[in-house]
C-alpha cells in the first residue's frame, strides 16, 4: 500500500519540478552571411517637358554599420543621376522613400516620379498581366537626380551580421538608419556640395520630419523637405478627442462630391473644400465639444448641415451621433450601390461581399493598384535596370510593422511637426512642400493643415511652408493628371528653392 502511495508522490514531485524548471535559452543566432557592397549601372534617356535628359541607372546596395564598425545591415537603392553634368554643387539630388513603416519605395519609383512608371487603370481596377510601363515624362529628373531607399526589412534591403531587426524597426532606429545611408551616399557618390532634398510618402513624411532635424545635427542641412500625404502627430487620434471628425470632414466632403453624392453639388471643389473647412472648425467643432449636452434641436440641424457637405442620410448622421469615421464613410457613401470605396483613395470603389456590414472587407484602392507595382517593377528590375537577386523583394514587411518601436523623443507616440519645426529654426533657408489628396482617407489633409499651422514657426519661417492639393487620393500619382499638376508644382518648388539660396549666397 505505501508504494501505491509513493508512486503518484514521486510523480508529482517530479511534474512540479519540470513545470518551475527555466526554459532552455535559445541557441544564440549564428551571424548573417555580410555581403559585398555593389552596383549595378545601365545608361538611358528620358524626354522631360521637351528636354532629352541623358541618364545613369545605379541598382545597388550599401552597408551600414554599428559602432564598433560592424556590418549590421544592407540597404538597396536604385539611383538616377543625369550625365555629363559639369558641377555637382549645381545638380540637387533627392532621398525619396516609401512609409509604412515596412514599405518599400517602389510605388513611389514606379508611380512616375522616377524615369518609368506603370500604365494603370485611372480610379479603377487594372487588368490582370501582362502590364506595361512606359517612360515618365513628368519624372523628377528634370530637377534633380533621385535616390530611392528601401528601408531595412524592405525591398532587397535586410539585416546582416550581427544585426537585429530591433536596430532598425523604430521611430528613432529608423531615423538614424536612413540618417547613416545617406552620409554613406554623399560621401561614396561626392555629393556633399549638392543641394539636398528629402522626399517622403506617408510614414516616409513622418521619417522625413525627424530626420530633417537629425541630420541637421549630424551637419547635414537640408535645402527642401517635401511631404506627400502626411501624418506628422500621433497624438491626434487620442481615444475621447473629436480632432479627426473634424479633421476628416473637408475629406468627406471632397470625396462626396466626387462620387456625385452631395444634394447641391457645387462647380468648384476647391471652393468647396474651403467651405467644409470653414464649417468642420466653427459650426461643426462647436458642437461636437459639446458632447452630450448639445440639445436634441442643434443635433437635428447640425445633422441636416453635415448631410449637404457628405450625402450621408439625415437619420444615419443623427444615429451616429453626429460622429462618422473614416471606415462607416467609406462603406456607407455608396451603399444605395452595394459599393465601398478605397481608403488610400476613395476614387476606387468595388462591390462587398456584405452588404450591410459597418465596414469593409477590403481596400479596393490597394487591391486593384497593388498586382501591377508588384509584377512591373520585379520585371523592370531584371529587364531594364539588369539587377538580379535570387531574394525576394519584399514590398511589405508585416514583421517590422509589428516590432515597430513608436516612441519618439521621450513620447509613446512621435509628433515630428515639431522636429521640423526645429529644423526649420536651426536651418532658416530650408523650406517644405506639403502635397496633399482630396480624395485621401489614410492622411487626411486638413489634419497635415492643422500640425503644420501649429508647430510654433515664426511668420516668417512660416511663409517657407508651401501646401499644395490634387484631385487624386494617398498616391497622388496614380491620377495622371494629377501626376502632372505635382511635376508642374515641384519644378517651380525646386526652382523658387535654388533661386532664393543661390540669392543669400551671393549676398
Amino acid at each position: 500500500m505505501s508504494r501505491l502511495i509513493a508512486l503518484p508522490s514521486l510523480c508529482l514531485l517530479l511534474v512540479s519540478a519540470t513545470a518551475f524548471a527555466a526554459p532552455p535559452k535559445p541557441a544564440p543566432r549564428a551571424p548573417i552571411p555580410v555581403p559585398k557592397e555593389r552596383a549595378v549601372s545601365t545608361q538611358h534617356t528620358v524626354t522631360i517637358g521637351g528636354r532629352t535628359i541623358h541618364y545613369t541607372a545605379t541598382a545597388g546596395t550599401i552597408l551600414l554599420r554599428d559602432k564598433h564598425n560592424a556590418p549590421v545591415a544592407s540597404m538597396f537603392y536604385v539611383a538616377y543621376t543625369e550625365d555629363d553634368v559639369h558641377s555637382l554643387a549645381h545638380r540637387p539630388v533627392t532621398f525619396l522613400y516609401n512609409g509604412g513603416p515596412g514599405a518599400a519605395s517602389d510605388w513611389i519609383q514606379m508611380g512616375g516620379l522616377g524615369p518609368y512608371r506603370v500604365n494603370m487603370t485611372n480610379g479603377g481596377a487594372t487588368p490582370p498581366a501582362p502590364y506595361s510601363i512606359t517612360p515618365s515624362h513628368y519624372s523628377l529628373l528634370n530637377d534633380s537626380d533621385l535616390v530611392f531607399i528601401d528601408a531595412v526589412g524592405t525591398g532587397y534591403s535586410r539585416v546582416v551580421g550581427k544585426g537585429k531587426g530591433k536596430m532598425f524597426w523604430g521611430v528613432d532606429q529608423d531615423v538614424k538608419s536612413f540618417g547613416q545611408f545617406i552620409y554613406r551616399y554623399l560621401k561614396k557618390y561626392n555629393r556633399w556640395q549638392s543641394p539636398k532634398f528629402l522626399y517622403g510618402e506617408s510614414y516616409g513624411t513622418t521619417r522625413s520630419a525627424a530626420l530633417a532635424d537629425y541630420l541637421q545635427d549630424q551637419g547635414i542641412a537640408l535645402n527642401g523637405v517635401i511631404l506627400q500625404s502626411s501624418v506628422l502627430n500621433y497624438f491626434d487620434w487620442a481615444p475621447g478627442s473629436d480632432n479627426k471628425y473634424i479633421f476628416y470632414l473637408p475629406s468627406f466632403a471632397a470625396i462626396a462630391w466626387y462620387h456625385d453624392r452631395l444634394p447641391h453639388k457645387p462647380a468648384s471643389l476647391s471652393a468647396f473644400v474651403e467651405q467644409a473647412r470653414e464649417f468642420a472648425d466653427g459650426p461643426y467643432a462647436q458642437a461636437l465639444r459639446q458632447g452630450d449636452e448639445l440639445p436634441t434641436s442643434q443635433l437635428d440641424a447640425m445633422a441636416q448641415q453635415l448631410h449637404e457637405f457628405t450625402g450621408l442620410p439625415v437619420g444615419y448622421l443623427e444615429r451616429a451621433n453626429l460622429r462618422v469615421s473614416a471606415a462607416h464613410f467609406r462603406k456607407e457613401l455608396l451603399l444605395p450601390e452595394d459599393e465601398h470605396i478605397g481608403r488610400y483613395d476613395a476614387r476606387f470603389a468595388a462591390s462587398d461581399a456584405d452588404a450591410v456590414s459597418s465596414r469593409n472587407s477590403f481596400d479596393p484602392s490597394s487591391q486593384f493598384t497593388g498586382a501591377p507595382f508588384t509584377a512591373a517593377f520585379e520585371w523592370y528590375l531584371h529587364n531594364v535596370l539588369k539587377y538580379h537577386s535570387e531574394r525576394m523583394y519584399k514590398e511589405e514587411s508585416d514583421q517590422a510593422f509589428k516590432q515597430w518601436d513608436w516612441k519618439h523623443d521621450h513620447l509613446a507616440r512621435p509628433y515630428v511637426a515639431g522636429d521640423l519645426a526645429a529644423a526649420m529654426r536651426k536651418n532658416p533657408y530650408l523650406r517644405v512642400l506639403s502635397e496633399n489628396g482630396y480624395f485621401d482617407l489614410a492622411t487626411p489633409f486638413h489634419e497635415t493643415e492643422y500640425d503644420l499651422d501649429h508647430a510654433m514657426l515664426s511668420p516668417k519661417l512660416r511663409k517657407h511652408i508651401t501646401f499644395a492639393y490634387f484631385k487624386s487620393g494617398h498616391m497622388i500619382y496614380l491620377n495622371p493628371s494629377a501626376l502632372k499638376a505635382m511635376h508642374a508644382v515641384l519644378n517651380t518648388f525646386y526652382t523658387n528653392t535654388l533661386k532664393a539660396d543661390a540669392k543669400v549666397a551671393a549676398h
